[in-house]
């Protein structure tokens, strides 16, 4: 077994010297303890959302207001020694109150119960929501279910216009200009990188996601995959009590029509809640890629190409989810879940290509036609187990423990057929056929231990299974014969086991919180090949820590710092070396030698009222990125390969602002600079330069039932490893009208309004350059109605975990 654990730079270890002496000596000062405690109902159930408020007790005077989690939990931190009144409020329950509380000394946690109220409300309509875009001291959070321009999109076109998210010409997804990210969906790994993570994306329809999170810097609790951080997407889940559910359909137009309808239903009564969900999509659209290349030989040109591809998408996805949820005591509760992704993507394509030597003279001109059909049947199922124990002076240890299976399935054909103009030489058929399967298993556990003094103990273990079979058989039909090509027919098995321990201190005092973890994987790798010799092992073991200092300065002024280890493993369709075929010149195949690449993170945060702005730099060695090479048969293959070092610069700046009554705009700034160093095959990686994700989202409220929002998105050139990208943008708007009561929703949206989300890049390698322009079918304009039936109780009950759910919010501060 290999021991990896790599000491950290000079440089990483003078900057966090440098940003905690100003923090620590703060922990010493005497201040006003924090007021904790829980709100339950009569029956003794969690409430989530309640409004918890810290009163003065002499005049009853509000001095700071909360809202408890999903385990009915909240904290309250004075500004100023004294006595004070404690009261909780939630819709449907008569205000509770407590106290009075000295804050001059410890307070055991308070235990608040509501009563429903006398008066029963029989219909509530509520108008208030949550805003777009929320920036939390470790995370920016995504309310897609608030977004006007999400409806009638998939989850793909919702990130490309979040903050600090970009989607380049390879469908490649970054954060902050970073590539390296772990999503989660629902909770669960998305094991997919590249094309393949897009197409899920894709399939998903933007009316099944409640939220998405951007964490940049996340604790030991998460998996330790995804050195840029990690994009979470959670669905939604309806917590109103009785039986109540949603209906949606949406039709958008670009040059295609864009379908998209779903329904969901849940019935929650005491102990019990049912809920289903099913969402179908048939999105239309086109991929078109023009590129030209030069071929270079001891850097003198020896021949040239132009090629346009043009390829018509047909996607059509069923999007499924069933679960329940028991309570089988005060104490504990039982829940599963089991869900479902399939979706079928013909793709008919059309290529041109002229080749010319060096003088300009054409050698060769051919066109070709790609029918391909990829189906990707996916199923997921969950088991968890949630108990509470005994509280005490401290607070209510926990447990929770859960089982995840998930299967994701491959059936992808092709057809490339090829007719030469110019030289006139016989047509050439190539077919091909992958079938494959992807399995994960994984169980997991966590334990959480309040302490005295305001620290709180965490503890988990977690074991993860990967399977992945996948066979390719290819032929070549030449004058009417049909031949097996031995040289690319192959089968491909890949095998990953994951062991992984973490405990977790966080220490809370008043307005200051201090976190600090230590997450240990232990990785086993193996991928085999059916035919040839590109075979690989990896076994290592690795520890990951991560702190994070909040520290209050003022009611106004708040400031952070957080430093992490994180790693990025090969996912196995990056490991894969199978041949898959843009055109007859050009394929993507994945690198069997690939290595796990790790970072050291750090960021500095300030916030000032609701303006946050953030320094970050981050080291990582052996980065992925993608590049081009010429195989034997001067082919263009599009691959993986490690490099030596990346070293990441960043400035963010988050600006919530409220201009009018009715008019509030969320701005995003993220400037970056990125520089490589190593090479590859004789190529020389370009030099760092300066970008910027620029984003603005205006909100505004007309009346009571009309609102709007006006998005700009702006992305400035970028040099990246061997790639330079060209700045680009786009502009969406919506409108929404509220009908029927509330129950109903009209909405309007047009996206990338002027055509401006094109991307235009250029690659520079020794044997080859590469110019492309990538376009697709995003000036779109949909229309949507969204109906909401059934009871409008809401529950006040806990909100569902999943085992594979890597951060489980609970604690502030975390």
């Amino acid at each position: 077994m290999l021991f990896d654990f790599t000491g950290l730079p000079d440089k990483f270890l003078r900057l966090l010297v440098v940003l905690l002496l100003p923090v620590l000596p703060l922990a010493a000062q005497v201040r006003p303890v924090p007021v904790t405690g829980a709100v339950y109902t009569s029956t003794g159930t969690a409430v989530e959302g309640a409004t918890v408020t810290l009163h003065r007790s002499a005049d009853s005077v509000a001095v700071k207001t909360e809202f408890s989690d999903v385990e009915g939990r909240f904290q309250l931190e004075p500004t100023a020694l004294g006595v004070y009144l404690i009261s909780v409020a939630q819709l449907g329950y008569t205000r509770s109150w407590a106290g009075p509380v000295d804050v001059s000394a410890p307070v055991a946690p308070l235990k608040l119960t509501l009563a429903p109220s006398a008066v029963q409300l029989k219909e509530v309509t509520i108008t208030a929501q949550k805003p777009l875009f929320e920036r939390l001291p470790d995370r920016t959070v995504v309310n897609v279910e608030s977004s006007i321009l999400s409806s009638g999109n998939s989850v793909l076109n919702v990130l490309e216009r979040a903050p600090g998210v970009a989607v380049d010409a390879g469908e490649n997804i970054s954060l902050r200009g970073r590539k390296g990210l772990l999503v989660l969906l629902d909770g669960k790994r998305v094991p997919l990188t590249g094309g393949e993570l897009a197409n899920l994306l894709r399939s998903l329809p933007a009316e099944q996601v409640r939220s998405i999170e951007l964490i940049t810097n996340p604790s030991a609790k998460y998996d330790a995959q995804g050195t840029a951080g990690v994009i979470a997407i959670n669905l939604k889940k309806d917590q109103r009590q009785g039986n109540n559910g949603n209906a949606n359909l949406s039709y958008g137009r670009g040059k295609y029509g864009k379908l998209s309808s779903g329904v969901s239903f849940n019935h929650q009564q005491k102990a019990l809640n049912v809920y289903g969900t099913y969402a179908y999509t048939k999105r239309n659209g086109f991929q078109n890629l023009a590129f030209d290349r030069t071929y270079y030989q001891d850097e003198i040109v020896t021949s040239r190409s132009t090629q346009y591809n043009k390829r018509r998408l047909d996607l059509e996805s069923h999007t499924w989810r069933t679960g329940l949820d028991y309570t089988v005591g005060e104490k504990t509760s039982v829940g599963a879940v089991l869900s479902g992704l399939a979706s079928r993507l013909p793709v008919d394509g059309q290529n041109s290509s002229v080749f010319y030597d060096a003088l300009g003279q054409e050698t060769l001109q051919y066109t070709s036609r790609t029918i391909s059909e990829l189906q990707t049947p996916n199923v997921a199922g969950n088991l968890t187990f949630r108990h509470t124990f005994r509280p005490d002076s401290s607070g209510t240890p926990e447990l929770t423990a859960d089982a995840d299976i998930a299967r994701f399935g491959t059936d992808r054909d092709l057809s490339l057929a090829t007719a030469f103009l110019s030289p006139q030489l016989s047509p050439r058929l190539l077919t091909g056929d992958q079938q494959g399967t992807l399995t994960i298993q994984s169980v997991k556990a966590d334990y959480i231990r309040p302490l005295p003094n305001g620290v709180r103990a965490e503890a988990g273990v977690k074991a993860s299974w990967v399977r992945s079979n996948n066979d390719i058989i290819f032929f070549n039909t030449i004058d009417d014969i049909t031949t097996l090509d031995v040289n690319q027919s192959n089968g491909f098995r890949y095998k990953e086991d994951i062991k992984a321990a973490y405990v977790n201190l966080t220490r809370t005092r008043p307005r200051l919180t201090i976190a600090a973890g230590l997450r240990a994987e232990h990785t086993l790798a193996i991928g085999r090949q059916t035919i040839g010799n590109e075979n690989f092992d990896r076994n290592y073991l690795q520890l990951f820590p991560n702190l994070s200092v909040r520290r209050t300065i003022s009611e106004t002024h708040e400031m952070g710092i957080s430093l992490s280890r994180r790693l990025n493993r090969p996912t196995y369709n990056q490991f894969n070396p199978f041949r898959f075929y843009v055109d007859p010149t050009s394929y993507r195949a994945g690198n069997p030698y690939l290595r796990p690449q790790t970072s050291y993170n750090t960021e500095l945060t300030h916030t000032f009222r609701k303006l946050t702005t953030g320094l970050s730099y981050a080291y990582t060695s052996n980065p992925i990125v993608d590049v081009y090479q010429l195989d034997a048969n001067s082919l263009v293959r599009l691959t993986n390969a490690n490099l030596s070092a990346e070293h990441y610069y960043a400035f963010t700046l988050a600006a919530p602002l409220t201009l009018t009554k009715w008019w509030q705009v969320y701005t995003d700034a993220e400037l970056f600079y990125i520089y490589f160093t190593g090479k590859f095959e004789g190529a020389t990686t370009l030099p760092g330069r300066v970008g910027a994700i620029l984003s603005a989202n205006n909100s505004f409220t007309i009346t009571k039932t009309w609102s709007a929002d006006l998005n700009a998105t702006y992305n400035s050139r970028e040099q990246y490893a061997f790639q330079i990208v060209r700045s680009r943008g786009q502009v969406g708007v919506g409108v929404q009208k509220t009908l029927l009561d509330g129950r109903g929703t009209l909405r309007l949206n047009a996206t990338d309004l002027f055509y401006t989300a094109p991307v235009r890049s250029t690659s520079r390698y020794v044997p080859l350059v590469e110019n492309q322009r990538a376009t697709q079918d995003t000036r779109v304009v949909t229309a949507s109605f969204a109906y909401r039936f059934g009871s409008s109780e809401v529950a006040p009950t806990r909100k569902r975990t999943t085992a594979a759910e890597d951060e489980k919010r609970r604690a502030a501060g975390q």
